[in-house]
């Protein structure tokens, strides 16, 4: 594994790489050399209006790494190891496992997925991931609670932790290395499956990879490092989702009074003071008249852990048969905001035009997520928001043979 210094961890660290943007990382990264941002984001280095996939940005992203290898900013373990991540924000806390999962178990199930990835994004990770010769950011993932985890882990956490700090976003976060791996290795061997809950792109470019060295080094067997991939595992109880919210810039051909009309045929649409449901199968919308708190006539078909979903059921009721929204993924009305900014902004958003209407969602469950996996079927896009993120450039996982790997 490759860790910052634990003096350096506050630095270094940054926001994973598809929360900020071009802007907001260079902003971030301004004045701070040794910001993983570097890294992850390159083209804040490089002239505005550089193309995301520019090769140059690959070339950067690998520049970044080695000169932070180089001057001592990055370090390699001496030996291979895990480590508790422990993410504490707003009254809760939640203690990850970080280790490897390999590629093999996400393309067999064992490890299960409920998002449709792009291949824009995927190519784009994989030419990432194959520039640094490494991974640099974990992949979130959920497992059903275990009793015998949790007592190794209160055990791993009773000791002294080797970095603690707060990041600008109020989240501590707290690492302890953990070199006996055996009694957690054996745990988790005993779990028949894991889910990933936040970074389908990284583990699809993952296995990507993989297939690449493969063809590269028909020589390496299945343990050689470009077969595994960085995580983080937290007991599903302990993950917080947030709801992932939607705005639209426009109604198409109809008004405000026509878009209520329309509602009502499929609903119960009635103004209120709420901006966020209190429940499943409520939805609150904001138009410029106001707040509106709507409920579908049918009831789901609680059989099906996707349209019984209220994301699907807004895309499948509403956002397609009255709005036209075919294609959630792709139609440039839709836009998409995550829980942490809250409702608010919604509402701003609409009484400054810069939307038409605003659905404030209730947050999925971790237990619908997982059921959907279960089902080896998909959600609709942004179905979830997970809160705290996991911080990137506090752990890296090494592939091949640029830079030696030792988890």
């Amino acid at each position: 594994m490759i860790r910052p210094h634990s003096a350096r961890a506050a630095s270094v660290s940054c926001p994973p790489y598809d929360v900020v943007d071009t802007r907001e990382a260079r902003d971030l990264a301004e004045g701070i050399p040794e910001s993983f941002l570097n890294v992850i984001r390159p083209e804040i280095a490089l002239p505005e209006g550089t193309a995301y996939n520019d090769e140059a940005v690959y070339e950067e992203a690998s520049r970044q790494f080695e000169r932070l290898l180089s001057e001592g900013v990055l370090q390699r373990d001496a030996s291979p190891s895990l480590a508790v991540y422990r993410l504490s924000w707003k009254g809760r806390t939640q203690h990850g496992l970080v280790c490897c999962c390999h590629v093999d178990d996400y393309a067999n199930d064992v490890i299960r997925r409920h998002e449709t990835t792009r291949p824009d994004k995927e190519n784009d990770r994989t030419r990432h991931l194959l520039s640094l010769d490494a991974q640099a950011g974990p992949v979130l993932m959920a497992h059903h609670d275990q009793a015998k985890i949790d007592e190794l882990v209160q055990g791993a956490i009773a000791g002294r932790p080797s970095c603690h700090f707060k990041s600008s976003d109020d989240v501590t976060h707290t690492i302890w290395i953990i070199e006996d791996t055996a009694p957690f290795v054996e745990a988790f061997d005993a779990i028949p499956c894991v889910y990933v809950a936040d970074g389908h792109h990284r583990t699809a470019s993952a296995l990507r990879a993989a297939e690449t060295m493969r063809e590269k080094h028909p020589e390496a067997g299945p343990d050689a490092e470009f077969n595994w991939f960085l995580s983080v595992l937290f007991p599903a109880s302990q993950l917080q989702v947030l709801p992932y919210n939607r705005l639209l810039t426009d109604l198409g051909d109809l008004d405000e009074a026509g878009f209520l009309a329309a509602l009502s045929e499929v609903g119960t649409i009635e103004p209120t003071t709420e901006q966020a449901p209190d429940a499943e199968g409520v939805i609150c919308i904001a138009l410029p008249g106001g707040w509106y708190r709507f409920t579908f006539h049918d009831s789901p078909d609680e059989a099906n852990p996707v349209t019984s979903l209220d994301v699907a059921m807004l895309q499948d009721r509403v956002l397609d048969p009255i709005l036209g929204i075919t294609d959630p993924r792709t139609d440039p009305r839709l836009q998409f905001v995550g829980g942490i900014h809250g409702t608010d902004c919604l509402k701003s958003r609409v009484d400054d035009g810069e939307a038409a209407a605003a659905f404030s969602l209730f947050p999925t469950r971790i237990e619908a997520m997982m059921d959907v996996s279960d089902a080896s079927m998909c959600m609709p896009p942004k179905s979830t928001w997970f809160e705290p993120k996991l911080r990137s450039g506090l752990f890296v996982h090494a592939l091949d043979t640029r830079v030696p790997a030792d988890t």
